[in-house]
């Protein structure tokens, strides 16, 4: 059985570049397909998934990456009611709303998790 890594994303990309690097991390590794790789981002995080990334640290990784990370099979997870999600237009690539007690979950079927 694959390992399942979870890269949680919690940065505002506005000011990090870190949503950028972790975007781009988990489409190296989800490439490789020697883990199972989901990405959920929260509060500011969510919008990286929108379409105006032009305006965000590193905005070439969230452009380049992200769709790749979309094909892995999986949705995009982002926190059910941030207040950011009206703010990030509409969204480049499939996600799936979800609450606190469903990331709970998510995590405790995660091998690894990482959190930028």
């Amino acid at each position: 059985m694959k390992p399942k890594l979870l890269l949680l994303v919690t940065s505002d990309p506005r000011t990090s570049a870190r949503p950028a690097e972790a975007i781009r991390i988990a489409a190296g590794i989800g490439s490789w397909k020697k883990a199972e790789v989901t990405l959920y981002l929260r509060g500011p995080a969510v919008l990286s998934a929108g379409e105006w990334v032009d305006e965000l640290q590193e905005e070439d990784n969230f452009t380049r990456y992200l769709p790749i990370v979309a094909d892995f099979g999986r949705p995009v997870y982002v926190q059910a009611g941030a207040p950011e999600l009206a703010d990030a237009g509409e969204l480049a690539v499939k996600t799936e709303a979800i609450n606190d007690d469903q990331l709970a979950a998510l995590t405790a079927q995660a091998t690894y998790v990482l959190r930028f």
